[in-house]
């Protein structure tokens, strides 16, 4: 019995030595090394590396999705979130920021802007323009193309003309 309680003892005490895991030998951030040849601690991808999710975030990029009632509401949705704040409800450059002295971003109705293509509007919200910056970081690419097709349908509501929707003729007041 004794023996077994030494044995048990020493087994006890032999079980906590060694490395805790809460003490792990790591690099800070940009810590020089001495383990590799360019005596750097941040290492460089290895060529083809593919990070998960680009390829599918590259195909959402280039492929629109179709306009569609669900696409515009999102759209509308991140419009306000994220636009509206500088570019304002209608997309005329006088959102609330405006109004604190911030410079005022061009209206989305000026003609330049009404032919730009829907990939202009894509690439500002990706890669920022002007005193913009880039919201690659906040909004999803299929998010952009939704704002991008709200974007249209302010510009489209605003200039629309009977001639759009002959429809219409003889139901509007």
């Amino acid at each position: 019995m004794k023996r077994l309680f030494i044995l048990a003892l020493l087994a006890f005490a032999l079980g906590g030595c060694g490395v805790s895991m809460t003490q792990q030998n790591k690099y800070d951030t940009d810590e020089p090394s001495t383990q590799w040849a360019d005596g750097t601690s941040a290492r460089p991808l290895p060529e083809h590396v593919v990070a998960q999710g680009d390829l599918e975030r590259e195909q959402a990029e280039k492929n629109p999705p179709p306009a569609t009632p669900e696409l515009l509401a999102r759209g509308r949705e991140r419009f306000e979130i994220y636009c509206s704040p500088c570019h304002g409800l209608g997309g005329d450059g006088d959102g609330i920021i405006v109004h604190h002295g911030f410079p005022a971003p061009p209206s989305y109705h000026l003609p330049r802007l009404m032919s730009a293509p829907p990939s202009h509007f894509y690439d500002v919200i990706t890669h920022g323009y002007g005193a913009m910056y880039s919201y690659a970081a906040r909004v999803e690419p299929r998010d952009r193309w939704a704002i991008v097709a709200y974007i249209r349908a302010l510009q489209l509501q605003r200039h629309a003309t009977l001639a759009l929707a002959p429809q219409a003729s003889g139901k509007l007041p």
